[in-house]
């Protein structure tokens, strides 16, 4: 996310509870709750921020990992979690070039290939120092060794031994922003577009032109993905096919309405945290 975060978001919503089979441990243990959202697709929803972790299922064991998150502490219990059951990260995958979005952890494996969009690779590479800064102020601890360590990769599909990932580029909310398609499945993993609880987060680099148009190009992109079954936001919770429809048509109308300087009436507004009601102010000030 492009903002400062502030701990302040509810993490525990109710999920929807028609689109996937919990895997709770016990107390004891230190496990995640994990929920599978399609056969072999697990997505991991980290109490800070409503923060996502997408699971890939592959052949052998292997998995993929999209956008691994957030604190030390919640990736060490994800790598339990794969361990017990019976997964081995054998690549990764960054949407996009934000702190929350290029984290890793020795316990995931030291030596996977994590991939990104080429441009999120330069621009993650270019602004290392202000990330690094996100990062520690949020959610301290990680190895720096690790921390945006990205391979640039200009396919069409994640080059893995499992099902098929089509990336999908586009420059909406940060410059080099990958969303990745599992056809197989129909589920669709977004980074930090169609989210239930946050409002569209414009990209605000520092050479972002016509940031309403950029972030509409975007949402077309993820819109013409056929055969869509499950969408799931970078942060928030997964839903399925009509509630992705409705996301894309929540987001245009609110672009709609910030750049014509009228009222927004949206529901993530509500009960935004305060972090969130500031870059609605800002946004409605680029707006006219």
């Amino acid at each position: 996310a492009g903002a400062p975060h502030l701990p302040a978001r509810d993490g525990s919503p109710a999920r929807d509870k028609h689109l996937a089979r919990t895997y709770a441990a016990d107390s004891s243990s230190p496990l995640p709750t994990v929920d599978e959202v399609a056969p072999g697709v697990f997505v991991a929803t980290a109490e800070l921020y409503v923060t996502t972790t997408t699971v890939v299922a592959g052949a052998d064991g292997g998995c993929l990992v999209i956008d691994p998150a957030v604190t030390v502490a919640e990736l060490d219990e994800l790598a339990s979690w794969l361990s017990a059951a019976g997964l081995r990260p054998v690549a990764g995958w960054s949407t996009h070039p934000h702190w929350d979005h290029v984290l890793w952890s020795g316990s995931l494996g030291g030596d996977v290939v994590r991939y990104a969009t080429p441009r999120a690779v330069e621009v993650a590479a270019r602004e290392l120092p202000g990330r690094v800064s996100g990062m520690e102020e949020a959610a301290p601890g990680h190895d720096l060794a690790l921390f945006a360590r990205l391979a640039p990769l200009d396919e069409a599909e994640i080059p893995w031994r499992g099902p098929r990932a089509a990336v999908l580029a586009h420059d909406a909310h940060a410059p080099g922003h990958g969303a990745v398609f599992l056809p197989g499945s129909g589920v669709l993993v977004t980074g930090d577009m169609c989210s239930d609880t946050e409002i569209p987060l414009l990209g605000m680099e520092p050479a972002e032109t016509d940031p309403f148009g950029r972030y509409r190009h975007g949402l077309g992109v993820l819109a013409a993905v056929p055969g869509v079954r499950a969408v799931v936001p970078g942060h928030g919770h997964v839903g399925d096919a009509a509630e992705f429809r409705r996301r894309v048509a929540a987001d245009l109308g609110y672009l709609d309405a910030v750049q014509a300087g009228r009222d927004v009436t949206d529901t993530r507004l509500a009960a935004a945290a305060p972090w969130l009601l500031a870059e609605h102010d800002r946004q409605r000030a680029l707006g006219y």
